[in-house]
């Protein structure tokens, strides 16, 4: 699809109306967490104000983002099926009804951070956006590509708008812009916008995760390009400038420790992450090559 469509214009009355019995799901009948996670994934935290529009909203472990416009408010990822009520308690506590957000980004098609976007589309109405290249997996809960590890599912995700590179979302006079950052998945898909925090004009990136995190890099018969794309991606964020990195993992940017000593905007922080990623990944892909993981 063009860059050119407006979020507002794309609006959920409809499914708001047919699923309004599902806000007393959400809250009465949780998932119930995986004693395998770290614990931090779904220990609860006060939401808080970031930058600009933008809340954390997430767990301790997991990056969601709440955006707050004049039309309404756009989520960024949806955390753990466990989590959903506790993301919704979130969204509420900085001041936002549930039915207030209009739509659903999602980052990538893992269960970790789409967990929950199943149930907070259902109770808020939400559409939801997600990169192309995932919109098959998410339709069928599954993780997209082979892993050196059992992928877990989630409940299946409706997309109503697959995203391409250099997309544009507007809502209430925000514009965010799609970076399409391949090879975490398919459809991994990074967002920047345009924030202003006391007078001072700044650009907010929330990149996809660059990381390999028991990807299959040899031998991935559902992802044959997928070393081909992480280079890409790479290459493509070292080359993006950004004051304010929101990752999804938050610790990946320490985001929660920034935000409480003030020392969120570091223009150097993204080309740093990147070069480590790099080197990271050529080490992974080495190791792989080394064991014939074919």
């Amino acid at each position: 699809m063009s860059g050119g469509h407006s979020l507002a214009s794309l609006g959920g009355a409809s499914r708001r109306m047919m699923h309004g019995c599902a806000l007393a799901l959400l809250v009465s009948a949780p998932a119930a967490a995986d004693t395998s996670d770290p614990p931090a994934w779904t220990r609860p935290i006060e939401p808080f104000h970031l930058v600009g529009p933008v809340d954390y909203v997430g767990s301790e472990g997991i990056g969601a983002y709440l955006i707050h416009t004049p039309a309404g408010a756009v989520l960024i990822d949806g955390t753990l099926e466990a989590n959903a009520a506790m993301v919704r308690r979130h969204i509420e506590a900085r001041g936002v009804s549930i039915r207030s957000v209009k739509w659903i980004l999602i980052s990538h098609a893992h269960f970790d951070h789409v967990g929950a976007v199943a149930a907070l589309a259902r109770a808020s109405g939400a559409k939801v956006a997600a990169g192309a290249g995932d919109v098959a997996a998410l339709a069928q809960g599954t993780h997209p590509g082979e892993a050196n590890y059992t992928p877990r599912p989630y409940p299946p995700v409706h997309v109503d708008r697959a995203i391409h590179d250099h997309d544009h979302l507007t809502l209430g006079g925000l514009t965010m812009t799609a970076i399409a950052t391949p090879g975490h998945t398919p459809g991994c898909t990074s967002w920047s916008i345009r924030v202003t925090e006391k007078g001072r004009p700044l650009t907010v990136l929330f990149p996809c995760s660059v990381t390999v995190a028991g990807n299959r890099l040899v031998g991935n018969r559902a992802y044959p390009g997928i070393v081909a794309d992480y280079r890409r991606s790479l290459a493509r964020l070292g080359a993006v400038k950004a004051d304010v990195v929101l990752p999804a993992h938050p610790e990946a940017a320490d985001v929660i420790g920034r935000a409480k000593r003030g020392t969120l905007v570091d223009p150097k922080l993204l080309g740093r992450i990147v070069a480590q990623s790099r080197i990271d990944f050529d080490a992974e892909l080495k190791r792989q090559e080394a064991r014939g993981d074919a």
